[in-house]
């Protein structure tokens, strides 16, 4: 710690900090541009000045950009001098010489970094009369609008892009005042952090083009804290809405998760909540093939619900409440997991991997500071984007502690990336196919599942000898396996990166023993698992048989009845399997949000709400109990929670009325009553009855505005808003105006901090954790490790059958995913269906590239353009996972491959 004097006033504050992180820290408002506390300091908008003293007797002092100037002790300063305060106005009237008069008509007016600036210093009149710098604006694709004539030249733009996202197509051209951001020619931004530019621009010239096209300012919105939908990591989002839609997903921070920055897919995915595809009403089809109310509903359902012989499907995308709720509705013994029995293992084995002690889950925080990386059987750009931007980061931390070492300090970005030059830390990727961050990599092998498993295999082996190791591996392979397993074993903080992607066991087993070698008595090897998709791993936890073993009790005839929970099973498993599951069911109960395969199958169709209709619980691949909360009570009375219809049904067939239906009760303390391994979900959010102050949380900011005219139209008087009853949070703007815990922050503001910048004023350092802690409970306790016990079913190399092919699927961040498909700019990012097969099989069956081929999986025919890849392994296909009808495969896949005569 070190002492500083602010303004004659002493404060402790953290070394190694820069003046301006720290002034921050303490509370200060001191504007700056440049500085982002993800990024660290350039010093290129010259906005953060404060005079700084030699001593305590020194009255002249020089004027400092405080985000260039490291804390030193007995350092004396002071941000209220005047020719401090007058170079910071002069500053600003610089800046804003060329900026646009367009705050009325700028999507983020109200919610700009450089109004609150510019307010900060006192700017308050234009003095320059002559003609603004014009520049042409760009076409960048669906996410993301450009308006270069607000540019006030501070770099965030490129610096993020480039430097942290690793994006290629996005630069600074020119030079001094008609410097230019953007692309060499107009055209869709090709990183997958694209969206990020319109929270880290201070100014409106890159901005969210969705929230444009509804047009609706952000203090307009309801806002609520929630949960990204799209993938297994658990991204903190604030999802807002006005007039009965979701209008914008922002990022929320949270210090051990996403921090600053979340991905496109999950950014701009949200357009299903909006979808004409959602299923408005309950529908009957086996008597009366039309919408009915609830009390036809409830009529119909009393046999069906009443009978023994029912079974639940959960889902991995449905909350833990509402997959606890079928549960306890159809009893534990008729309960199943919606997954096929191939997933559903692959499952076990990791939570039997991390249960055995041997392991540590990181998070995504944690793996920025990981030394050492190997990546086994996964594309993380596509599968976990967020991942793979933490792993950009650890892949420069050698190079930047070695800048540290020679006095460049961890802020000064652009020294230390000097120093860096193209230096990087170990990265190892193991694949079928190149992926983006193969260009990071020291070594990549493109090699068949299998194989993958067999090179992870021959690692532990190098470096425990108890550990089984692979027969008859090549030499040339096992170079490559002693050259990882030593940096593994030289690193302090090793990572091994695996998961569910190619549906292959015998990959995570090799971790598993990977992990078992690597680690110690001190010290868990740390081992990240990518699964599917948002509550796969709290779905896993329940330990539920699988679709294949519901299956055998309807066709034993123990069931006839069969509710399913938001879930397409159409995805999990074969066409021709659901299609037989389906045969033997005397009655089938959907609920889900929107009009599907299995949904059309359903004789009774029951509409369920969305994540932003809702409130509910997640876990995601870290075993993170996170907690998202209803946005808005959406105007369609039919949209109500999985979980709230699934109880009513259990109270319905106890024998209650239908007017004596109760509210449902505390399902999260059920659960943990009753399935002790979620101990601790219960805690990661305050419960509906907290208040601060006597007061709840409102969800909409003081600033909102409009609300007794949008109903005018209906009402003269304003309506009374909705009553929630389910969480701490209400629906207006009134409320609690301080700074809630962080699962119930609902937005970021602070006086003067309008921005999303204002998260400064809601961490307890820059750049770390929020007051109180960051949202989430971990569930995997602590356990001593078992004896070391390695898995020894080794597969053989994989040997290509004649006339007989792997089939593979590729996940791509658009497409893959079921939900966020129903936002436009998503289908316009989806790639087309396509077929990647080897240089030597185009060669052996005489293929040209995009030339239609024919590939027949479990006698399904598809005609797929082929894709020619030089890395990828003979005797493999790969296609699109889910994409464009590419669904109902059985994951690991044999296919046959045949040419289509032209």
């Amino acid at each position: 710690m070190a002492v500083i004097y602010i303004d004659h006033r002493a404060y402790e504050v953290k070394a190694g900090k820069n003046l301006l992180e720290s002034c921050l820290t303490l509370g200060f408002n001191l504007p700056y541009f440049c500085w982002h506390p993800a990024m660290g300091s350039v010093g290129a908008c010259r906005q953060c000045a404060v005079k700084i003293f030699k001593d305590k007797d020194d009255t002249q002092g020089r004027l400092m950009m405080s985000c260039m100037e490291a804390v030193k002790d007995n350092m004396y300063l002071s941000i209220s001098d005047p020719m401090a305060k007058a170079f910071r106005s002069q500053i600003i009237e610089w800046l804003m010489t060329n900026h646009p008069h367009d705050c009325a008509v700028c999507d983020e007016g109200g919610s700009c970094h450089l109004q609150d600036m510019t307010v900060m210093t006192g700017h308050a009149y234009r003095r320059f009369q002559y003609p603004k710098r014009t520049y042409k604006n760009q076409y960048l694709g669906p996410f993301i609008n450009h308006e270069m004539n607000r540019c006030i030249q501070c770099y965030r733009c490129v610096r993020f892009y480039k430097d942290y996202a690793g994006g290629k197509d996005l630069d600074a051209f020119a030079a001094h005042d008609h410097i230019y951001f953007g692309r060499a020619n107009d055209g869709v931004l090709e990183n997958e952090f694209s969206g990020n530019l319109a929270e880290v621009c201070p100014t409106g010239v890159f901005t969210d083009k969705s929230l444009k096209e509804h047009y609706t300012r952000k203090w307009d919105m309801t806002m609520a804290p929630s949960i990204c939908q799209h993938c297994s990591l658990g991204c903190n989002i604030i999802a807002g809405e006005r007039y009965g839609e979701l209008r914008q997903i922002t990022n929320r921070y949270n210090g051990e998760v996403n921090g600053y920055f979340i991905c496109d897919k999950g950014r701009f995915g949200y357009e299903f909540v909006n979808s004409m595809n959602r299923i408005q009403q309950p529908i009957i089809r086996s008597k009366i093939p039309e919408a009915v109310d609830k009390n036809t509903l409830y009529n119909h359902l009393k046999a069906a619900i009443s009978n023994r012989n029912i079974i639940g499907i959960g889902s991995p995308r449905a909350s833990l409440e509402s997959n606890f709720a079928l549960m306890q509705l159809v009893g534990k013994e008729n309960f199943y997991q919606g997954i096929s029995e191939r997933d559903a293992q692959l499952m076990q084995t990791i939570l039997h991997t991390i249960n055995s002690g041997h392991v540590h889950t990181p998070s995504l925080k944690e793996t920025e500071s990981a030394d050492a990386i190997f990546i086994l059987g996964e594309d993380l750009t596509n599968a976990a984007p967020l991942l793979a931007l933490t792993v950009r980061q650890a892949v420069q931390r050698r190079p930047f502690e070695k800048a540290q070492e020679i006095g460049i300090p961890s802020w000064h970005d652009a020294a230390r990336r000097e120093f860096a030059q193209e230096k990087k830390g170990p990265l190892f990727i193991a694949y079928p196919t190149k992926t983006k961050l193969d260009a990071l990599a020291d070594n990549c092998q493109h090699l068949s599942p299998d194989d993958i498993a067999r090179l992870g295999f021959a690692i532990a082996n190098l470096l425990n000898d108890t550990a089984p190791a692979p027969q008859e591996i090549d030499e040339d392979v096992l170079k490559i396996a002693q050259h990882i397993a030593n940096t593994l074993k030289r690193a302090e903080k090793p990572l091994i990166i695996c998961g569910t992607s190619l549906h292959n066991e015998a990959i995570l087993k090799a971790v598993a023993n990977i992990a078992v070698s690597l680690g110690s008595e001190d010290k868990k090897a740390s081992v990240f698992y990518v699964v599917e998709e948002c509550n796969s791993m709290g779905l896993a936890m329940m330990q539920a048989p699988s679709l294949e073993q519901a299956r055998a009790a309807l066709k034993m005839k123990e069931a006839n009845t069969v509710i399913i929970l938001e879930n397409d099973l159409y995805r999990r498993d074969a066409k021709a399997t659901i299609d037989h599951l389906f045969e033997q069911c005397g009655e089938l109960i959907v609920l889900d949000h929107l009009h599907n395969a299995t949904s059309n199958q359903a004789t009774v169709l029951i509409p369920a709400a969305t994540f932003a209709e809702a409130a509910g619980t997640l876990v995601n691949n870290e075993g993170r109990a996170q907690c998202f909360f209803q946005v808005f009570r959406p105007k369609n009375e039919n949209f109500r929670e999985s979980w709230r219809w699934l109880d009513e049904f259990r109270q319905f067939k106890k024998g209650a009325s239908l007017e004596d239906l109760n509210e449902p009760g505390d399902l999260m303390a059920e659960l943990v009553t009753l399935m002790p391994q979620f101990k601790g979900a219960e805690e990661a959010a305050p419960s509906a009855d907290f208040r601060i102050a006597g007061q709840k949380i409102p969800r909409e900011p003081h600033r909102y505005s409009g609300r007794t005219a949008m109903l005018a139209n209906i009402q003269v008087s304003e309506p009374k808003p909705p009553e929630d009853s389910d969480s701490p949070l209400s629906y207006t703007m009134e409320g609690y105006r301080g700074i809630p815990p962080a699962p119930l922050t609902p937005f970021f503001w602070s006086p003067g901090w309008n921005s999303v910048q204002s998260v400064n004023k809601y961490q307890e350092e820059i750049g770390g954790a929020i007051r109180g802690g960051d949202t989430g409970k971990r569930l995997f306790q602590k356990v001593s490790a078992v004896e070391k016990i390695f898995f020894d079913d080794i597969p053989t190399a994989y040997q290509a059958l004649p006339g007989e092919w792997l089939v593979i699927p590729l996940q791509h961040i658009f497409g893959s995913e079921e939900l966020s498909i129903y936002t436009h700019g998503i289908a316009e990012r989806t790639p087309h269906p396509y077929a990647v097969i080897s240089r030597q099989d185009a060669e052996d069956l005489n293929i040209n590239e995009n030339q239609s081929i024919r590939v027949t999986i479990a006698e399904q025919d598809y005609e797929l353009p082929a894709t020619i890849r030089n890395e990828l392994p003979s005797g493999l296909v790969g296609i699109p996972d889910h994409v464009s009808g590419l669904s109902g495969i059985s994951w690991p896949a044999k296919g046959i491959l045949k040419t289509i005569a032209s």
